[in-house]
């Protein structure tokens, strides 16, 4: 802790409303809608539908990897250090919306017959001009959540109501396009697809924008906190233990989220050959049970002992999917969607506190440098599960519906099967365990985390005084 901090009389942490935690969560509906989407539909689109090769997926996903490593933490920079009228968070969420809407809406418009080529590149600068809008929309509305509350019950609800909305956003993002995809026994036809994924780019931009009109930022952060230069900001992230543990653990559990989005409907269509919704209530149904009862769990083991519990529950379920018999997949998944409350829920809780701790150290609010910073470290796992899971089908010899004239192909070889439950069980949930087993390191807990909390409440009492002075005069 800095000698410096004021000796201000400590104040209550900033109380929200129901109705401002439902409209928070709006932004969440949005934003999972669309990228729900992406994730579930864009590997079966380019590989399955249309035959794009896996080494072309590959160099695709490790360019993207790149330009994620730059964005992130640059928009995070930027957001941090930008001064206006209308606060430094807010205005980029809300102007960016209708081009995250655009960019969604070209990835489904790849010409089909144009050659391998020619569909690495749309799918190339697609993905690079969504991911754009998307970090800077997702990355704001991350850094919101620590600086609009300083409690962690308040954050936790606002996170509940996030993810509440949000897991409604998943689902129809997987229920949307299996309505609209080409499946067995329908025309190969994209427009009906493509005519739903317009309405759903529209939507979710219009959902994104409602919540910018009703949240404000607080002033006293961007009009007195003087933003740091790159070195002090670079400095100040690296050398935060908090952070980095808490980025290790995550980046396991981005991976976890990845795989299993991208495999769902591969396990629906060839390994269980049920409809995607059965396995939309396995997994889902438990989540919404779940995340509210996360509160629970951090009244009773702190916010860090909740997530090391909830990640080893959903782990130790994934990894069961490859050794269990068939019909008890839906068991494991539903045991994991219950386990799964905890990255969902509890995750940017901690990124708060991470923060409430650097204030003490850097005196101002630098939400944006630490989400940035984190997806520099963990956007690449969604790229590494780009690439890994059609290497894996691949080598495993699964059977495309492009090289199967077009067709859905059923009867997969089993080492294929065994790889679709790799992907969806086994790597995912070694993950998990390993995020948790990372976890034990956190140093934000107990009489430590007390005192972080109290100052930080004295801190913004004090900037508060002075902004009130300010103002004044």
């Amino acid at each position: 802790m800095t000698a410096s901090t004021p000796r201000t009389v400590n104040v209550g942490p900033v109380r929200l409303s129901l109705s401002y935690k439902v409209i928070w969560g709006i932004a969440a509906l949005g934003t999972a809608l669309i990228s729900g989407t992406y994730a579930a539909l864009l590997p079966i689109f380019y590989q399955d539908y249309l035959g794009l090769q896996a080494s072309w997926i590959g160099i695709a996903s490790f360019i993207y990897a790149i330009w994620n490593a730059i964005n992130d933490p640059l928009f995070g920079y930027i957001t941090d250090s930008t001064r206006s009228k209308r606060g430094r968070r807010i205005p980029y969420m809300r102007f960016t919306a209708p081009f995250l809407a655009l960019t969604f809406i070209l990835v489904w418009f790849a010409p089909p017959q144009a050659g391998q080529e020619t569909l690495f590149l749309w799918m190339l600068v697609t993905m690079l001009l969504y991911d754009t809008a998307y970090t800077m929309i997702g990355l704001v509305y991350s850094a919101l959540l620590p600086e609009v509350t300083e409690s962690d019950a308040e954050r936790n609800g606002l996170q509940i109501s996030a993810s509440l909305f949000g897991l409604l956003g998943m689902i129809l993002g997987f229920l949307i396009p299996d309505l609209f995809r080409p499946k067995a026994g329908m025309s190969p036809s994209f427009l009906p697809l493509q005519v739903s994924m317009i309405v759903v780019g529209v939507v979710c931009a219009g959902l994104i924008i409602i919540t910018t009109l009703k949240v404000k930022e607080r002033p006293e952060f961007y009009r007195l906190d003087k933003p740091l230069g790159l070195a002090a900001m670079l400095k100040y992230t690296f050398t935060s233990r908090s952070f980095l543990i808490l980025v290790a653990a995550n980046f396991m559990s981005i991976l976890m989220q990845s795989l299993i989005l991208g495999a769902m409907f591969y396990v629906a269509d060839y390994v269980l050959q049920v409809s995607t919704i059965v396995l939309l209530v396995c997994v889902f149904v438990p989540l919404i049970i779940g995340v509210p009862l996360t509160t629970l769990l951090r009244r009773w083991l702190g916010v860090v002992g909740a997530q090391q519990t909830l990640l080893l529950i959903a782990g130790v379920a994934l990894a069961l999917i490859v050794v269990v018999p068939t019909p008890l997949i839906p068991v494991c998944l539903a045991v994991a969607g219950f386990g799964l409350a905890g990255p969902q829920t509890l995750t940017n809780v901690l990124f708060a506190q991470v923060a409430d701790e650097d204030e003490l150290r850097s005196g101002v609010r630098r939400e944006g440098a630490f989400f940035g910073i984190n997806a520099l470290i963990t956007k690449p796992a969604q790229s590494v599960a780009l690439a890994l899971s059609p290497f894996i089908l691949e080598i495993t010899h699964f059977v495309t519906r492009e090289q199967n004239q077009g067709q859905i192909y059923l009867n997969q070889p089993p080492e294929a099967i065994l790889g679709i439950k790799v992907i969806i069980g086994l790597v995912p949930g070694l993950a998990l365990i390993l995020g948790a087993i990372i976890l034990i390191w956190y140093p934000l807990r107990g009489t430590y985390l007390k005192q972080v909390q109290e100052q930080v409440l004295a801190l913004h009492a004090h900037k508060h005084a002075q902004l009130e002075q300010q103002n004044a005069g």
